[in-house]
């Protein structure tokens, strides 16, 4: 009989999306996939090739269970070089993929009864990290208006004394919205005054756009920094999804405590993406912004063109690699006798109709929107767009 635990969590819905899009396009369907946050772009071949040069030196061994040092060493030049943070090596973990860092981090820090501030719409796996360690996790929806951004005075009203800790993540999966150093500011100050934990996913931190800076929360002040875990990785900013190379930095006693969880569950890191990812953060740089070019483009056509398309409205993002539109003025029209009501019903007609791949609101915390990936070409985005155009128009 299965645990209590398993049957409280579900499967990630972006990757069940993508899973049956795949299974489509092997049988022969032509599918056009926006569902999955991965660069389409390959990993640079200079990381390539030091990971075959590890493998060919026989780098293939343990290493210490929270990375090696010169990996930890290269994370905190690219803190102080990129964000104006100084970190020691025992206050960094280096851990499989940014998500097995949130998990870490959510096994380290969260009780039972424990109450944890997610604001909506969210990356789908923080409400069931929270869950899966028997915390609570507490919503506040956001707004188009406000640009998605948690307005602290909201923020402080849903604090209760439960309250452990609030998930920021910025630049926003599924929104794309960037946290400006105002709103920031603002979150910090109430963060430090009711002594809670400020987790920072980072990870689409070099992806931005239209003059927008990331700003780090740890970076505003010593308290701030003293009550941050800021969790980044490679996997966006480097085309390396399947290398599994996420970190965290805080303060020692939660990267010790994290980094024992670790010793009980993976042990360390690959020991060859370990080397690959010391020669991403130390070698040439030039990929990203070749990267974030063609993001950039993809980004302003997507958004004009889903603008164009009668009945979705689709607010500009500002960060990642996602547009994330409104699409409640379609629910309620019918197609082949059957109504749409939701996300989820539009976006299985979006793919069962029209052979498009996406991922409904719900699953992010909001049911009037759907979330489309941009990190394809260019030419899958205007096939993909000229099907949601035609299907739309069926609607009535």
């Amino acid at each position: 009989m299965l645990s209590e635990r398993a049957g409280k969590i579900k499967p990630s819905p972006t990757l069940a999306m993508d899973a049956k899009a795949k299974a489509m396009k092997a049988s022969g369907i032509d599918i056009v996939n926006f569902g999955v946050g991965e660069p389409d772009f390959d990993t640079p071949e200079n990381i390539k090739e030091a990971a075959i040069k590890a493998i060919r030196e026989g780098f293939t061994k343990y290493t210490p269970v929270g990375g090696i040092d010169p990996l930890k060493d290269a994370i905190i030049e690219k803190f102080k070089k990129d964000n104006n943070l100084d970190y020691t090596r025992d206050e960094i973990i280096v851990s499989c993929g940014a998500k097995h860092s949130l998990y870490n981090i959510a096994q380290a820090l969260y009780g039972k009864g424990d109450e944890v501030i997610i604001p909506s719409p969210y990356w789908v796996s923080y409400p069931d990290q929270v869950i899966l360690n028997d915390a609570i996790p507490v919503f506040i929806k956001t707004n188009e208006k406000d640009n998605f951004m948690l307005k602290p005075d909201v923020f402080e009203s849903h604090i209760t004394k439960k309250t452990k800790a609030i998930i920021l993540n910025s630049p926003s999966n599924p929104t794309g919205v960037t946290y400006d150093k105002k709103t920031l500011e603002g979150i910090a100050e109430i963060a430090i005054k009711h002594n809670l934990y400020v987790i920072s996913d980072e990870i689409y931190e070099k992806l931005t756009y239209d003059g927008f800076t990331h700003i780090s929360i740890a970076s505003l002040s010593k308290d701030i920094k003293q009550r941050t875990l800021i969790v980044n990785g490679l996997s966006k900013s480097y085309a390396m999804t399947g290398w599994r190379i996420g970190y965290t930095a805080g303060t020692k006693d939660i990267i010790k405590a994290m980094t024992n969880i670790q010793s009980q569950s993976t042990s360390n890191p690959t020991s060859i993406a370990q080397k690959a990812a010391v020669e991403a953060l130390r070698g040439p740089q030039d990929f990203i912004n070749t990267m974030l070019a063609e993001f950039d483009k993809r980004r302003k056509f997507l958004v004009t063109e889903l603008n164009a398309i009668s009945g979705i409205s689709c607010l500009t993002p500002t960060g990642a690699f996602y547009a994330f539109p409104n699409t409640s003025k379609l629910y309620g029209r019918h197609t082949d006798g059957n109504k749409i009501s939701s996300s989820s019903d539009l976006a299985i007609y979006f793919l069962e109709k029209a052979n498009v791949a996406l991922v409904h609101g719900e699953a992010f915390g909001n049911d009037d929107y759907i979330r489309l990936s941009y990190a394809t070409s260019i030419d899958n985005i205007k096939k993909g767009l000229d099907r949601i155009r035609e299907a739309v128009s069926r609607l009535t």
